[in-house]
């Protein structure tokens, strides 16, 4: 299975690369396209923007910087709408793939993204920019896929190490793409293509370049990737014929870690290791499902508004941005390689995931101190910076690798019956594409809301306040998780 977790991994960090690469890139095409269709008063960006307006007036009083602040607020409802239906579809998703297979389902997303991407190259409007937006968060499903694939493949007691890929390749594609994507940004259209008569996007390149590495990553899940959905029901008959073989035999042709008893080759008969309940995981599931939707309603707000900060604050590049969202992804990269992806089920995934959220709590205070040097004492506020960074960092590698790995522990594991070699029902909720669609699902939930909180209280109360509260907020949820952190994933 090896071979399996190689092609996930590979193919995750082609689709993140792709993700990642606008992310520098929208406070400055927001402004490209309020410049761009300003004279237009009845377009469909003046009116949001208008709308935006007549928000930031009930609560904040106009001022100098209230045209930043309304693009801050409009970046936060575009990051909304994407994680808003993925919150939407990926339950959806989950179950259409325990129906008829990862990879179908896997492919047919992918349709989805190389069309939104499609869109972005030629939009010229604001409308069109965020119509692909939309058929990108309709069709955004490789993340929760690679999880419920990986899996599908491995055992219990392997699942926490093979699911640190997921970060691994999140970490590596923070650390390329944002750079590459700020870099691209400022190179010209080639002129062959000006000569087609197009009229395309201003950041129509790296528009282009994440085109091509979708559709690279689609032949290659076509040529390499094979069905997983059945993969995990043959294993045991696969391990039964080896245990037989070696002079094992194991009750019911499941292993002691399913709940049976078994007999070693000396005849000694061993306890079976306890299953936890259906009930009793399905409690867990719930728990975990609420966690990561506070935890993310919080961390994507900060995640979010960080660029809008240093737009605000300190008048960045999308090149000094995208160093920033770089620099995180290198030290999140090296901590999954080195510690996080060797220490999960050792630390455990509960404790692994209270570390990070009181990480994200320090980076946030940080944040929160940041706006009162700036001005005074630049080179501290620019080291105050880079200390949340690495905060976020440790938390980036940590809090949602470690509560999808609880999630996934608690999921049925596919078997055979030894007998007829039909596949054991499994609880529908407790199918993984399921059961892993509903974590996902709630925490885009929390991705869809904390944007839009996190830039309306920036321009509401400024960044010391919002940052501050939202400090106070992940104390308490790290609080809230001592029982999770003190409860055993299996």
């Amino acid at each position: 299975m090896a071979k399996v977790e190689t092609i996930v991994f590979l193919s995750l960090v082609l689709d993140l690369f792709a993700f990642t690469i606008p992310l520098p890139l929208f406070p400055r095409i927001i402004e490209w396209y309020a410049l761009r269709e300003s004279s237009d008063p009845n377009g469909f960006l003046s009116r949001t923007l208008q709308f935006v307006t007549a928000i930031r007036t009930l609560l904040y009083k106009p001022g100098v910087q209230s045209r930043r602040w309304d693009i801050v607020l409009l970046g936060g409802l575009m990051g909304s709408v994407f994680s808003t239906l993925q919150f939407l579809v990926s339950p959806r998703i989950g179950s259409l793939s325990d129906k008829y297979g990862r990879k179908r389902i896997l492919l047919l997303t992918m349709i989805g993204n190389i069309l939104s991407a499609v869109i972005w190259m030629q939009s010229t409007s604001f409308a069109s920019y965020m119509l692909s937006r939309v058929v990108g968060g309709l069709s955004e499903g490789n993340v929760q896929l690679a999880i419920a694939i990986l899996s599908d493949v491995t055992s219990p007691s392997t699942r926490s190490k093979a699911l640190a890929h997921v970060g691994i390749a999140f970490a590596i594609c923070f650390c390329i793409g944002p750079p590459i994507g700020a870099y691209f940004a400022s190179r010209p259209l080639p002129e062959s293509m000006n000569s087609w008569g197009l009229e395309l996007n201003v950041y129509a390149v790296p528009a282009f370049l994440t085109l091509v590495l979708l559709v690279a990553e689609t032949v290659f899940l076509i040529v390499a990737l094979p069905e997983t959905r059945t993969t995990g029901l043959q294993v045991p008959q696969e391990k039964e014929k080896i245990r037989q073989a070696n002079g094992t035999a194991y009750t019911n042709g499941t292993s002691h870690a399913n709940g049976k008893s078994h007999i070693n080759g000396n005849g000694a008969i061993k306890p079976p290791v306890p299953k936890r309940t259906v009930e009793s995981r399905l409690q867990v599931l719930k728990t975990l499902r609420h966690t990561h939707f506070l935890f993310l309603a919080l961390f994507s707000g900060v995640e979010f508004t960080l660029t809008f900060l240093t737009f605000d604050l300190l008048d960045w590049s999308n090149t000094q941005n995208g160093k920033l969202i770089g620099s995180i992804g290198i030290v999140s990269a090296l901590l999954q390689g080195g510690y996080v992806r060797r220490s999960m089920s050792k630390v455990g995934e509960g404790n692994m995931a209270r570390k990070g959220v009181s990480a994200c709590a320090v980076a946030l205070v940080l944040l929160a101190l940041l706006p009162k040097f700036v001005e005074t004492r630049p080179s501290l506020g620019i080291k105050l910076l880079q200390a949340a960074a690495v905060c976020m960092a440790f938390t980036s590698a940590t809090v949602v690798n470690a509560l999808t790995a609880f999630a996934s522990l608690q999921c049925d594991e596919g078997s055979t019956d030894p007998v007829t070699g039909k596949p054991v029902d499994e609880h529908p909720q407790l199918a993984k594409g399921t059961a892993l669609g509903k974590f996902r699902s709630s925490g885009q939930l929390g991705r869809a809301l904390g944007p839009l909180l996190a830039c309306a209280s920036y321009w509401t109360f400024g960044p010391s306040m919002t940052y501050g509260v939202s400090a106070v907020a992940m104390i308490a949820l790290s609080m809230r998780m001592r029982r999770i952190a003190k409860t055993k994933s299996t």
